[in-house]
């Protein structure tokens, strides 16, 4: 346990970042999740409006330093990959 009065402090700080960091993390996931299971389901609409979402909230992240930024760009870039690949597959039963 710190002993000097800053190092209390920092401790504090440390806590309360790390548990805001955690939920942040968490709710990026879950976000995640949710896309991916829009795109199992193959509704192109549907799948857009989430990405739209989930690519806010991973800028987000990216700027509140949360996720790297290239960490962040990578996740968005094979999220719109899935996107394209169910949105071609939707133009080929058409």
């Amino acid at each position: 346990m710190p002993t000097m009065k800053s190092a209390k402090k920092r401790l504090r700080q440390n806590v309360k970042h790390n548990l805001r960091n955690r939920a942040s993390r968490s709710a990026l996931k879950t976000q995640i999740k949710g896309f991916l299971g829009v795109v199992k389901e193959g509704t192109v609409q549907e799948a857009e409006e989430k990405l739209r979402l989930t690519v806010k909230t991973l800028d987000k992240a990216a700027s509140k330093g949360i996720l790297h930024k290239k960490t962040a760009n990578r996740k968005k870039s094979r999220l719109a990959t899935k996107l394209n690949q169910i949105k071609a597959a939707a133009q080929q039963k058409s």
